[in-house]
């Protein structure tokens, strides 16, 4: 029996390739997909002048702004995942990002000083919401919020469901990092789990996956190196300074993408140790680490099959 034939359109949104994998010649509705992620793209970006997310960061230490339902609720979410205890996960980081630039021509280790002054408008507590109005208010002039952690996953969900909607059960959204599948044409889907530092195409494995997302965080993304260190764009909230731990990267196997973006950021603050445990208390969520020591620790796998492809690497398992 002949595999089924995909069929796939790709375009550039949110700074990366889409690419919508399914098992039906819909140029129509491939279309109609890559709208919906523009659409939520222009209300959640900071990366233009006008946008819903932006309208709240003009109004720092102004005004509340009034937002959608959809903007609202995800906002929420992201003051949520920023008071868990001893998270590194920060919807007000923007003005630090702002400040290193990594991966947007910055390339440049900024003074404490000036590192010590943003901290100061990074408190998730300083982003106030209000449930009856569905406003958000920014405590402070010069505080920003970035939904750049969340978004995807958040959208990528949108699109699983826009597609189910419209009858589709077979079907691959690949959001530059967070993959989602629906079904399988063959049982699972298989995605590649990237080698950090190395060229595109370099995998370290495979995982299979059906009705599942997968999103990879890594410190390889964005980065330039300085002093004889590499300086990457995941920063810690805490001291203001790219995060350094055994990491190079994480994958999260989850339902839904939008927790796979929120546990990707938690477990990469919280190291392997930490992140096994928490793990034995989510049966719903899976992770993959891969450390600067060339280990891949695997969670459970009940929810993927994992395979590896790069011998210089050796697997376990989360220490009981």
């Amino acid at each position: 029996m002949s595999e089924p034939r995909l069929h796939s359109w790709s375009t550039v949104l949110m700074g990366s390739p889409i690419i919508l994998s399914l098992l039906i010649d819909d140029r129509d509705l491939a279309g109609r997909v890559f709208r919906l992620i523009q659409r939520y793209e222009d209300a959640l970006t900071v990366n233009r002048a006008v946008s819903q997310v932006m309208a709240i960061n003009h109004a720092a230490g102004l005004h509340p702004v009034k937002v959608s339902s959809a903007v609202f609720d995800l906002i929420r979410c992201a003051k949520e995942a920023s008071l868990v205890s001893g998270s590194v996960f920060n919807l007000a980081i923007g003005p630090l990002v702002k400040l290193w630039r990594i991966g947007f021509q910055g390339n440049r280790i900024p003074d404490r000083d000036e590192i010590a002054d943003r901290l100061l408008l990074t408190r998730p507590t300083d982003v106030i919401l209000d449930v009856a109005d569905r406003s958000v208010f920014l405590a402070h002039a010069g505080m920003e919020i970035d939904l750049g952690a969340i978004a995807k996953g958040y959208i990528a969900d949108r699109v699983r469901d826009f597609l189910r909607q419209q009858g589709v059960e077979q079907a691959l959204i690949n959001l530059g990092g967070n993959v989602l599948t629906l079904g399988a044409p063959q049982g699972t889907w298989s995605v590649g789990v990237k080698k950090p530092f190395a060229a595109a195409d370099a995998l370290v494995g495979v995982v299979e996956v059906a009705n599942k997302s997968v999103v990879t965080s890594g410190i390889y993304e964005r980065w330039f190196e300085q002093d004889g260190k590499r300086w990457h764009h995941i920063l810690d909230p805490r001291n203001g300074y790219p995060l350094d731990n055994e990491l190079e990267s994480v994958t999260i196997v989850s339902g839904d993408s939008l927790d796979g973006d929120v546990w990707t950021t938690l477990l990469y603050g919280f190291g392997v140790e930490k992140g096994c445990a928490l793990l034995r208390q989510r049966e719903d969520i899976e992770a993959i680490f891969i450390t600067k020591n060339r280990d891949v620790i695997l969670s459970s796998q009940r929810q993927f099959r994992f395979t590896l492809l790069d011998d210089s690497y050796r697997v376990s398992a989360c220490t009981a």
